[in-house]
């Protein structure tokens, strides 16, 4: 048993299996101490200020406020706290999303517990915590020239037609304007050498710019067939 402190973590995840998973997994090591959980964003921003807990896991998508907020409050305000992701998700605009709010790392909910232990340790430390894949995939980000790479507003705009949405209803959800949705969806068909909406999704899913939807419901559509006007 080590003779110096543990490192203390405070869990955030909406789903309470996964934080009583976590918990069971990160209490099994003598040096490391669960001291806090959370259910979203907000209350971990909450739960910080009476706990200050070394290392936060925080999944990404939540209810209220979404991990990457949170990751970037919490950076922001409290600089000798490290967040550490924790999600399924392994998309491009994920990852950027997570890495610039300030996480110390990136992991998948299915990395093996020996290694996630370590990670939690390597964040205490300092240190930057990559899982493989993603590690790989933001290699392949920078190799990318910049003309080709979306942004963020792009990667929300083509997220929302893969789930179907037609450009009134992308614009209601992203707060925006029709025209405004109409030109990113314009430079978006321009990086990626595309002509029409359905080719736009396929070619961001291969990438891994969008995660694969259970179907693309634009495919069969006559918008989807053609350029916005």
């Amino acid at each position: 048993m080590s003779s110096m402190a543990p490192v203390t973590v405070l869990l955030c995840d909406d789903h309470p299996v996964v934080r009583m998973g976590l918990r069971a997994l990160l209490d099994s090591q003598d040096d490391i101490m669960v001291v806090g959980e959370a259910a979203d964003g907000a209350a971990a921003l909450l739960a910080i200020g009476h706990l200050n807990p070394q290392v936060v896991l925080m999944d990404l998508r939540m209810p209220g406020m979404d991990g990457a907020t949170a990751t970037a409050l919490i950076t922001a305000n409290n600089p000798g706290v490290k967040v550490l992701v924790v999600t399924t998700y392994e998309t491009d605009s994920d990852i950027l999303r997570a890495v610039e709010a300030g996480a110390a790392g990136y992991l998948l909910k299915d990395t093996p517990g020996d290694q996630l232990a370590d990670a939690v340790r390597a964040a205490a430390r300092g240190e930057t915590v990559l899982a493989p894949i993603i590690a790989a995939r933001l290699m392949s980000r920078l190799r990318t020239p910049a003309h080709e790479m979306l942004t963020v507003r792009e990667t929300e705009v083509l997220a929302a037609v893969s789930r179907g949405a037609s450009n009134g209803e992308a614009a209601r959800e992203l707060y925006i304007s029709e025209a405004t949705i109409k030109t990113h969806l314009v430079r978006v068909f321009a990086k990626l050498g595309v002509n029409d909406r359905t080719a736009a999704v396929t070619v961001a899913i291969e990438r891994g710019m969008l995660p694969s939807p259970g179907r693309i419901a634009t495919a069969g559509s006559r918008e989807a067939r053609r350029a916005p006007k």
